[in-house]
């Protein structure tokens, strides 16, 4: 059995005591170079890459042959064919598009910019607001509409209110992305350049009544139920009928608006800017959601912006890179056009039945494991004990692949119409998504594709999903020992698992509702802890000046810290009351450490640090590879920390939370 440690890695004039995480990953830190078409790159990304291989592969079979038409294979391929044929995608220029266009040009009264706010929620765009169907968080039983602030094109508010120089030049970039874009779609020079000024304004505005992500992370205050009519009280100015009748949603009588103050502060925004103004404003922004099926000058422009200046990548991503993107999706919760039918090929190739069961077993270890930890927990009440063992309880886990895939019949698919065949999946997610309202709940619906290189928890769900792709090295490898693949893909689970009682998760209950199972004394000795872990992860500064907000990342690093005692107990459970091996003159213990610091190995560039500090609950690598382990007590003893090691935490400050 090999230990599953990569020694080439290792940096040796590191101690381990010193710096886990650069113990483990130093000589990979030295040596590796960020792929110039990204902005980060590391064990995720490197899995990321190996899983888009794949599914390159599987698209790229699809379009070599002619398939039966309707099915899943002929839309791949068509698909992909129609992003590759650039030739075609320049010939038609704006064509499919055109239409909604002159809809935004022909706008004349505020009463009709207020409907097109709404008929473009279902090309993707959320200006100004987001609009969606979700499951209720205070009735997980039902599906219901919520209404959330949004309608801002660059990372975060502090984008637009703060001076940093770093900010100055997004907006200078901004501004001219903006312009060139209204300018491609047929605007003068001139008067592009003066839109682009008054958007900016505009969203600065906008930006100015946005709550700030950490406000946004508290579930009570971001739940306002309210019938549809109250929507006038908050913002009088703007035409509630017709937005909503653009959406399709006149007959909705109630929903939850995430943040009234928002909704208040847009309207005098919305008042004082000028139709012509707002219809520029659509106009840029059903440009840019679009981008990447335009012709080349429209891409190259939004790479300059989103890439370069936003993100610090030097070179755009390989056309292929792009094509499997909008086809199997970007990013964590992104479907793509396509992802399910990529989804289901990925499964059938890359996903053996035997992962799944050993990752089943491993699952409910870590579920003895966390229980067994409520019963030990010294801050806890007995009472409140109850509660979370029945929370507990109640988990629901999805492994690989879900059982009922998406279904894509209704999508048409040409080879030769990229955009066309974009705006057709965008209208057709939208209704799939609008028409759950009542409804059941679909308790069979994943929001990752399995060739996902990732894992959620769902609070109203209360369940946790791990997609086939992440169930590979370094987070579990088949042919290792057991203690790494619990340091790593154990960790993942149990940091998955611990979202459930981070100070968010805490705030639901077993069925998925918002609810408080707490008492007060418990909520205070809850609270006394976080503190101390947002002071911790508080003082680490990655970037001279610049430090990491404890209470944005809170969430994700009480998970850190939990899932990784979790899985530490998990792993003494599967040993079953025998030693664990020594392999490359490593205890067990000592392995499960090292695997836990090598999945955290990453590189970021500045403007992408920037970035993440900012809008990102997650903490960067290095402080998610040491942070947890400096409160982590059997770590001390398998590495016998002294007082002088680095990494040395006395016992009465070691933080300790699930």
């Amino acid at each position: 059995m090999q230990s599953g440690i990569d020694p080439v890695h290792m940096d040796k004039d590191v101690r381990i005591q010193d710096d886990l995480y650069l113990a483990v990953n130093g000589t990979w830190l030295k040596k590796t170079e960020i792929p110039a078409d990204k902005s980060n790159y590391g064990a995720f990304a490197a899995l990321d890459d190996l899983s888009r291989e794949r599914v390159r592969t599987l698209i790229e079979a699809a379009a070599a042959k002619a398939q039966a038409p309707g099915s899943d294979a002929q839309k791949v391929g068509d698909l992909y064919r129609s992003f590759m044929d650039e030739k075609t995608i320049e010939e038609r220029g704006l064509t499919s598009l055109q239409g909604e266009l002159d809809a935004i040009r022909n706008l004349s009264t505020r009463s009709e910019v207020a409907a097109h706010f709404g008929r473009l929620v279902q090309f993707g765009l959320a200006c100004p607001f987001g609009f969606s169907v979700e499951q209720d968080q205070k009735n997980s039983t039902e599906y219901i509409a919520s209404l959330s602030q949004a309608g801002t094109g660059l990372p975060d508010r502090d984008y637009f209110l703060k001076d940093d120089p770093k900010f100055l030049e997004a907006r200078t970039a901004y501004v001219a992305y903006i312009a060139k874009l209204l300018t491609l779609s047929g605007e003068k020079s001139a008067q592009a350049e003066a839109a682009a000024q008054a958007i900016l304004q505009f969203e600065t505005s906008l930006a100015k009544v946005q709550l700030t992500n950490v406000e946004l992370r508290d579930p009570e205050k971001n739940y306002n139920k309210m019938p549809v009519a109250k929507l006038a009280e908050l913002a009088p100015d703007f035409d509630w009928t017709k937005y909503l009748g653009g959406i399709g949603a006149g007959a909705v009588k109630e929903l939850v608006v995430g943040q009234p103050s928002f909704v208040k502060g847009a309207n005098d925004v919305f008042k004082a800017a000028s139709v012509d103004v707002l219809k520029n404003y659509l106009l840029f922004h059903l440009l840019d959601e679009h981008a990447v099926a335009l012709p080349a000058v429209f891409q190259a422009a939004h790479f300059e912006l989103h890439g370069k200046v936003l993100a610090g990548i030097p070179e755009d991503q390989p056309r292929w890179k792009k094509a499997v993107g909008l086809i199997s999706g970007k990013s964590a919760f992104d479907f793509g056009v396509l992802g399910d039918a990529i989804g289901r090929l990925y499964v059938e190739k890359y996903f053996p039945a035997e992962s799944k069961a050993r990752i089943d077993a491993l699952v409910q270890n870590l579920l003895k494991a966390f229980d067994e930890g409520i019963n030990n927990l010294a801050w806890m009440t007995p009472e409140t004990k109850v509660q979370a063992h029945a929370k507990l309880a109640k988990y629901t886990f999805k492994v690989g692949y879900p059982t009922t895939w998406r279904d894509y019949s209704a999508l048409q698919i040409k080879p030769d119409d990229l955009l066309g065949n974009l705006l057709a999946s965008e209208r057709l997610e939208f209704r799939r998504n609008f028409e759950k309202l009542g409804k059941p709940i679909d308790r069979q619906e994943w929001h990752m594709t399995p060739q996902t290189v990732n894992a959620y928890y769902s609070p109203t769900g209360n369940e946790i999903v791990f997609p086939a792709a992440i169930l590979q090295p370094p987070f579990f490898n088949a042919e290792a020992d057991d203690a790494v693949n619990y340091g790593g893909i154990g960790a993942v689970i149990g940091h998955e698992t611990s979202h459930g009682f981070d100070d968010q998760g805490a705030q639901y209950d077993g069925d998925g509702n918002l609810r408080n199972w707490w008492s007060e004394k418990d909520k205070k000795a809850f609270s006394a802890l976080t503190q101390r872990l947002v002071a911790q992860y508080a003082a680490y500064e990655p970037l001279p000046g610049k430090h990491v907000n404890g209470e944005l990342t809170l969430g994700e690093n009480i998970a850190d810290l939990s899932g990784l005692a979790v899985a530490f107990r998990a792993y003494q459970i599967s040993l079953g009351g025998k030693p664990a091996s020594v392999i490359d003159g490593l205890s067990g213990d000592q392995r499960f450490y090292l695997g836990w610091g090598q999945v955290w190995k990453r590189k970021y560039r500045d403007a992408e640090l920037i970035k993440r500090l900012l809008t990102d609950p997650h903490s960067p690598a290095h402080y998610r590879g040491v942070g947890p382990v400096m409160n982590s007590t059997p770590f001390y003893q398998a590495f016998e920390l002294k007082p002088s090691d680095k990494m040395f935490k006395p016992e009465s400050e070691r933080i300790v939370i699930w």
